[in-house]
């Protein structure tokens, strides 16, 4: 990382915490990262927490650690440390470093590899019309804020779409519903938390139709792609197996690094990873599961599975740009080498990350397509 690019992590950084409403203050066009004196505190410092500490009406250290929190599992950053009255002082990885570290907490902590406890304080009661889009955008909903630590309680306006029926047929959606009418402000054990409308463009179907015509996973992908605010397209391409169907696209990346690791089980090697860097081309999908967390945060704060989706898709994009360029199998006669075993080993993350998003959309990830 150079000093051009801590500065930019470091702006970034500021951005998200301005964008996240954790700190209230006009956005640097720039902020200057320097050499750390001698005996100062690891390889760079800025004093951008003092910079900011009038507007956002905080103490310099209150923002740095605001700050902190955010650049600290950025790539390429090895520690943090406040320093004086608000300095951020920074220790740099060694090149490949970070890189391990991203792929060991992948396989360390599995499907669960993004899940936090940021919003572990947070009591969220969701409240949606009847009608199905509202339905499994609630449940993607309750997914994230969950696997961020939130407390949730999903209430319908009314019974589902046709009676019994109607509830079976979102079940096989996988969408649950704590309680049906509209709950009361209070009760004797005290006030509730506030209903928080989930309220996206209406699918224009039922869940019967869309169930009957595209399966659980094809509608839920469906539904839970677009924006909110957006039109869902529901139409047959959901179900078309070909690379231009993002679905499909997503679920045949998974699929085949499962088919890697069975391929090298075969041939008798297994994943490992390196301190060396990794090939250029494998660049942008480290970087991209690198900001996996982040992004899963992101989209628990603002209620938005798409964010999921659009993530998937790129991980899917990249995995097979970095697969074709370097194949994580040997070919022919070739040995196993230790640069296959490290191409293996991010692979496998990749897989690990698509199954994991796949499952917190409600969507399965079949090892074969």
């Amino acid at each position: 990382m150079t000093p051009a690019d801590l500065s930019r992590t470091v702006l970034h950084a500021v951005h998200r915490a301005v964008a996240e409403n954790a700190l209230r203050a006009p956005v640097p066009a720039r902020v200057r990262v320097e050499r750390t004196r001698p005996g100062g505190s690891g390889d760079y410092a800025c004093a951008v927490a003092l910079q900011l500490a009038g507007d956002a009406g905080l103490p310099a250290l209150e923002v740095a650690r605001i700050l902190r929190e955010r650049v600290a599992a950025e790539p390429g950053i090895g520690r943090v440390e406040i320093t004086g009255p608000g300095f951020l002082s920074f220790t740099l990885d060694a090149p490949g470093d970070s890189d391990r570290a991203v792929l060991d907490a992948v396989r360390e902590q599995g499907s669960a590899y993004g899940h936090g406890g940021a919003l572990r304080d947070e009591v969220l009661q969701f409240h949606h019309a009847r009608e199905v889009r509202a339905a499994v955008t609630a449940d993607a909903v309750r997914r994230l804020v969950v696997s961020q630590g939130a407390r949730v309680r999903i209430s319908c306006e009314e019974a589902g779409e046709m009676g019994a029926a109607g509830e079976a047929e979102w079940g096989l959606l996988g969408v649950t519903v704590d309680a049906y009418g509209t709950p009361p402000v209070t009760s004797p054990a005290g006030p509730s938390a506030p209903l928080i409308p989930v309220r996206p463009v209406p699918a224009g179907a039922t869940a019967r139709e869309l169930l009957e015509r595209l399966g659980p996973d094809a509608t839920r992908w469906g539904l839970l792609r677009p924006a909110s605010h957006d039109r869902a397209p529901l139409g047959d391409e959901l179900l078309v197996q070909g690379e231009g169907n993002p679905l499909f696209l997503v679920r045949y990346a998974y699929a085949r690094t499962r088919a890697l690791t069975r391929g090298a089980t075969a041939l008798g090697f297994t994943p490992a990873t390196v301190a060396a860097p990794y090939e250029s081309s494998a660049r942008p999908l480290l970087d991209l599961l690198a900001d996996h967390p982040r992004v899963l945060l992101a989209a628990a704060r603002h209620r938005a599975p798409d964010r999921v989706a659009r993530q998937l898709e790129a991980v899917a994009h990249a995995f097979f740009d970095f697969h074709d360029s370097c194949p994580p199998l040997p070919s022919g006669d070739e040995k196993p080498s230790a640069a296959h075993r490290s191409r293996l080993a991010l692979a496998e993350a990749a897989g690990t990350v698509l199954a994991g998003g796949l499952s917190l959309l409600g969507i399965s990830a079949p090892a074969h397509l």
